[in-house]
């Protein structure tokens, strides 16, 4: 199979993943795609291939050079946004794309403009790759797995290519935020990884965002609503109102860019005794979480102080950090990557991720891992995109890739 093909044929598999969800892996609809994964793996002789019980693909591309060399780790996840439907997934391949509007054939009000997307543009006379227009694609993140099971292929194929142990790992749950929670780091047994689950041909993350959760509850005092004269202190109304403090121009994701950080009010919900409101709160320095959170609880105390009884508490949990912590300690990392980059004939673009990978908790469990171009596009919605091309030359630079690591002796 041609890395076109491989990747239409693991977007029709659904992969949604659940944040509702208590089991894990999320959704057992992952494990399907994942076994197949591992019946193709072995397939092309790596015979260590196995899914186990979480719902994580390990396996090795066994080295090929004389002496210790560092075992490197690629990885993507097989699981699908929560925010738009992976069921049905129809891909389309829209052959020697000319900068056209695309309308999506199963709903016309559909379009995927280039005015609105840019990148397109760049990509004039590649293979576009699109949903039908009622599902989202799923680029995020199966050209990655596409890219690395091409690469593998390639490898294969190409004995003479030279790489040490290649380590594969597939992870399920990333887009809820639950990707690493079961990893073996232990018998994954590499030295450094790296993520395919970036957007643009060219780019290089080895910066994320660090990030807490913060849930603000407010406590207020129920009565029957028919003799509440004077006696109702309504929770719900208090969440409302706070949320309706936070600063309209600033503060949150709509409002910001760059390395600007963010406090983003993610879902709500209660009853009149007891409403809440689930934050995520994210910033490229550590050190400015603890500074947002202070100003979220600042506008949760003068909002409860106009309800006379009413309490409040905020609830604070890390979530991730910035894996430019842990990368930036070993220098080749992101040397290596950009001479990949380089020795496939494209400029890098060295870009901080405005959000998270499964490399960022990776990188603080002993694992560096920074994060490498897929080319998928407008994920998590309808009008997600990926082009052919860009998807090929990703597996180049994991070929180019290899081959430096292989020439650094331990």
């Amino acid at each position: 199979m041609n890395i076109e093909s491989r990747f239409c044929n693991y977007v029709k598999i659904d992969t949604q993943s659940d944040p509702e969800s208590t089991t894990f892996p999320s959704t057992e609809k992952q494990k399907d795609l994942s076994r197949l994964l591992v019946k193709e793996l072995l397939e092309m002789g790596l015979d260590d291939a196995h899914l186990d019980e979480f719902g994580y693909v390990y396996a090795t591309l066994k080295s090929n050079v004389d002496g210790k060399v560092p075992t490197i780790c690629f990885c993507s996840h097989v699981d699908t946004s929560p925010d738009c439907t992976g069921a049905n997934v129809k891909p389309i391949i829209h052959h020697n794309y000319q900068g056209q509007d695309i309308v999506l054939p199963d709903d016309h009000s559909q379009v995927i403009r280039s005015s609105e997307h840019p990148y397109l543009l760049e990509r004039i006379g590649d293979d576009i790759i699109t949903a039908s227009g009622t599902t989202l694609l799923g680029a995020d993140d199966k050209a990655g797995v596409a890219i690395i099971m091409d690469y593998v292929q390639h490898m294969v194929n190409h004995p003479e290519l030279p790489h040490g142990d290649i380590k594969i790992l597939f992870t399920p749950d990333e887009e809820i935020g639950h990707g690493v929670d079961y990893v073996n780091i232990e018998k994954l047994g590499a030295d450094y990884g790296y993520t395919l689950d970036a957007g643009e041909r060219g780019c290089y993350e080895d910066e994320t965002f660090s990030a807490d959760g913060a849930t603000v509850n407010f406590y207020g005092i129920s009565a029957h609503p028919g003799y509440a004269k004077d006696k109702l202190v309504n929770a719900l109304k208090i969440a409302g109102d706070f949320l309706n403090r936070l600063p309209k121009d600033s503060f949150s994701p709509e409002t910001t860019s760059g390395r600007e950080g963010f406090v983003h009010p993610v879902t709500m919900g209660g009853v009149a005794e007891h409403a809440w409101v689930k934050f995520i709160v994210r910033d490229f320095n550590t050190a400015q979480l603890a500074e947002h959170e202070a100003k979220l609880t600042a506008i949760m105390e003068a909002t409860v102080a106009d309800y006379p009884g009413a309490t409040a508490d905020m609830q604070v949990a890390e979530q991730y950090r910035n894996m430019k912590e842990v990368v930036q300690l070993t220098p080749e990392i992101s040397e290596f990557a950009i001479k990949a980059i380089e020795m496939a004939g494209i400029e890098p673009q060295l870009t901080s991720a405005r959000g998270g990978t499964d490399g960022s908790r990776l990188s603080f469990m002993g694992l560096p891992c920074p994060n490498i171009f897929t080319g998928e596009m407008a994920f998590h919605g309808k009008h997600e995109y990926v082009s052919v091309q860009d998807m090929e030359k990703a597996s180049e630079v994991l070929v180019h890739l290899s081959a430096l690591w292989a020439q650094k002796k331990q």
